[in-house]
């Protein structure tokens, strides 16, 4: 199992320094914990800002903001260490107890945290929730978007299109493959001064993302995690994403909680923003915009973390490609039966 390197840097400056730092948005109060007002920002040979290195993102912190703190976008430092002190005695629970795994219904590959590494604490800003715009922290879906997530989820064994595009082992798209998951939550970040380059430790996806000078390509191209760009605003990497085809999902992971299975539609558009703010945070900010899907644009934002000493090992995903056929195989027989129970009434 992975060992992850915890970094927390707390340093408590004015919300004015903040924003001439990083950028006067609404939810950029946040960065007041992570901000290092003392560090100096490395750079590269060639002048960029330097964020390579390996970085990590796993947290608690929910999506969307829970109906318990409707209102507050962030949390104290009390309840910070409350919920991380509540987190380590629920995984040490369930630590002790591994007969669970054969009891009916119970999970055979991860009842032991050991199985995973989802993380153990809330985000080190202390936000209620990944989303921070709208204010009230949750994504603005459309309810056909919720109506269609319904019914794959309702006809998953019908078809491998109503399955997760993760399950298929195709691509967790973008954001999708930024957004933390149940483990693999690693990333490698390389620089050139022509290319920024993101390897996802999830699938192994790898972004090679040329810098703005190169054209996007043809509209008439269409790809699972679109067409990016990058380019320097100050000191903050942008990247924006276009060209989606309408086969892919935001979020495919369980921590995308009710945004897990909404579909992208062709008009998706993506901007990315990294600015390394310490020694070791990245803050990464997304903002997406798909009219078709949401009924205005929305934004993520949560630090990353340095992780130095993190190994990514190979991602198999489902060996020989049996999974999917073998769950719609299955699928077929609990078909048969239930006719034939039908006729037998």
């Amino acid at each position: 199992m992975h060992r992850f390197m915890n970094f927390r840097l707390v340093t408590i400056i004015p919300l004015a320094a903040v924003f001439a730092l990083v950028g006067a948005t609404g939810a950029d109060a946040q960065l007041e914990r992570v901000i290092d007002p003392d560090w100096t920002l490395p750079r590269t040979a060639d002048g960029q800002p330097d964020l390579q290195g390996l970085w990590g993102n796993k947290t608690i912190t929910p999506m969307e903001r829970p109906a318990d703190f409707e209102g507050r976008a962030f949390l104290t430092d009390e309840e910070i260490a409350q919920r991380n002190r509540q987190r380590a005695l629920d995984e040490a629970a369930r630590d002790a107890a591994p007969a669970r795994r054969y009891e009916a219904g119970g999970n055979v590959g991860g009842y032991g945290s050991y199985w995973l590494d989802a993380g153990d604490t809330v985000l080190s800003t202390g936000q209620t929730s990944l989303i921070v715009d709208p204010p009230d922290g949750r994504a603005p879906v459309r309810q056909w978007a919720l109506d269609n997530k319904a019914y794959n989820l309702a006809h998953n064994g019908d078809h491998y299109r109503n399955m997760s595009v993760w399950d298929r082992c195709l691509s967790r798209g973008v954001p999708g493959s930024m957004l933390p998951a149940g483990y693999n939550n690693a990333y490698r970040f390389v620089q050139t001064p022509d290319h920024f380059v993101i390897q996802h430790e999830m699938i192994h996806d790898v972004r090679i993302i040329p810098f703005r000078e190169q054209p996007f390509i043809d509209d008439n191209i269409r790809q699972w995690m679109g067409d990016a760009r990058a380019h320097w605003e100050g000191d903050t990497l942008v990247v924006e994403t276009r060209n989606f085809h309408n086969r892919g999902w935001i979020a495919s992971s369980g921590a995308g909680a009710r945004l897990k299975g909404i579909a992208v539609s062709k008009a998706l558009h993506v901007v990315e923003r990294f600015r390394r703010v310490s020694e070791n945070t990245i803050i990464w900010t997304v903002t997406i915009e798909d009219p078709n899907v949401y009924t205005r644009p929305w934004t993520i934002q949560m630090p990353l973390t340095a992780e130095p000493e993190y190994d990514i090992f190979e991602y198999a995903c489902h060996e020989g490609n049996y999974a999917v056929p073998n769950a719609l195989s299955g699928q077929r027989v609990i078909d048969a039966r239930t006719a034939a129970a039908t006729q037998d009434q």
